[in-house]
């Protein structure tokens, strides 16, 4: 993905300024999210992939992919990535997004809602990010004619509180033949909507482990080369140098992955078994990387990096929280081996090759 991305730069200083990962834990408060949301939405971030005429900022999948990797290198604490992703589903049923943070449902491919013959939506969904800090939900649910899409609410559902690892809201929603706000008939060409809304989670997940490596490795040079043992700091030892150049491997093969899993989605769509082939790989490879990196960088830090002072932690327990999130590895190892299985041993090299 290039760099060269005016939202993306307002968006990395926004976050600098009003959401840096040390403040945030030297105050251990929560009030910097209200300066942050109304700086946000006065330049439209929040809904970037709504049009122009809807309210939104009109910017392409591939701005929006550019500001959810710097949202990942802040491992922000904040529905800004929701946001973008219910903008987007609304905006497939010609919906118009209310003012403020969203989120989606459902967010595990194991759910499933439905929407009888008067709109109403049943159902539950699991680990709704940030549900109860939002007014509003952009759900996709199975409805008599095909479907649909809604906006629902937070307050007319029944809400089972939860936490990922890293302390954010992962609450369950429960749906009790809640009558949404709006609604709308969708389709997406080619692809059911709920996955393709699950790829697009996906593809945000992978995109923002990406940048929390990418912190995660940077905190742990700029560690090693202050850290003295022995008369020298300890970036001067073999055994550190190994471990941050294994480090800087797997952020590289996870920005490889994910960098092109959204490219492939901004240009081509969700459609193909090159697309399932693409978000896949991406969000199974930044997981296992997530998971070694993680490893890795609190090792080279040793017992400070596991202490409520120190930010590492912010970053670390948040890629791996994002690995649950829009299907997990075993899902999408799952969902790419039935897909390749089903087309055949003949199929498979030419869909490597193309890629």
């Amino acid at each position: 993905m290039s760099s060269d991305n005016l939202v993306a730069d307002t968006a990395a200083r926004m976050f600098a300024e009003l959401a840096d990962a040390q403040s945030i834990l030297i105050s251990g408060r929560d009030d910097w999210k209200a300066p942050l949301w109304s700086a946000l939405e006065e330049v439209a971030l929040p809904l970037a992939w709504v049009s122009d005429a809807a309210g939104g900022g009109g910017a392409s999948l591939e701005e929006g992919f550019a500001v959810i990797l710097e949202a990942g290198r802040s491992a922000l604490a904040a529905p800004l990535v929701e946001t973008l992703l219910a903008g987007w589903l609304l905006a497939q049923a010609g919906l118009t997004p209310p003012p403020g943070p969203l989120s989606v449902a459902p967010s595990q491919p194991g759910d499933v809602l439905s929407a009888d013959g008067q709109g109403r939506i049943s159902g539950r969904a699991q680990g709704v990010p940030f549900a109860r800090e939002v007014q509003h939900l952009a759900v996709v649910a199975s409805g008599p004619d095909g479907p649909v899409v809604a906006l629902v609410r937070t307050a007319d559902c029944r809400l089972e509180l939860a936490e990922n690892l890293a302390g954010d809201a992962r609450d369950t929603v429960v749906f009790e033949h809640v009558q949404p706000a709006e609604s709308g008939v969708v389709g997406v060409a080619g692809e059911d909507v709920q996955l393709s809304l699950l790829m697009l989670g996906a593809t945000a997940r992978a995109l923002q482990i990406s940048g929390a490596l990418d912190r995660a490795l940077k905190i742990s040079v700029q560690y090693s080369q202050e850290r003295v043992a022995f008369g020298k700091t300890i970036s001067k030892f073999q055994a550190i140098q190994h471990n941050l150049a294994r480090l800087a491997g797997e952020v590289a093969a996870a920005t490889a992955a994910s960098g092109s899993a959204a490219e492939a989605v901004a240009t081509t769509g969700f459609a193909g078994d090159a697309m399932l082939l693409e978000v896949a790989a991406s969000k199974i490879r930044t997981g296992e990387a997530a998971e070694l990196g993680a490893r890795i960088a609190h090792q080279v830090h040793g017992a400070i990096g596991f202490t409520e002072e120190h930010i590492l932690h912010r970053f670390t327990l948040r890629m791996l929280s994002w690995r649950d999130d829009f299907g997990n590895d075993t899902f999408w190892s799952l969902k790419l081996g039935e897909r390749i299985a089903g087309k055949g041993a003949d199929e498979l090299w030419p869909l490597m090759a193309s890629r």
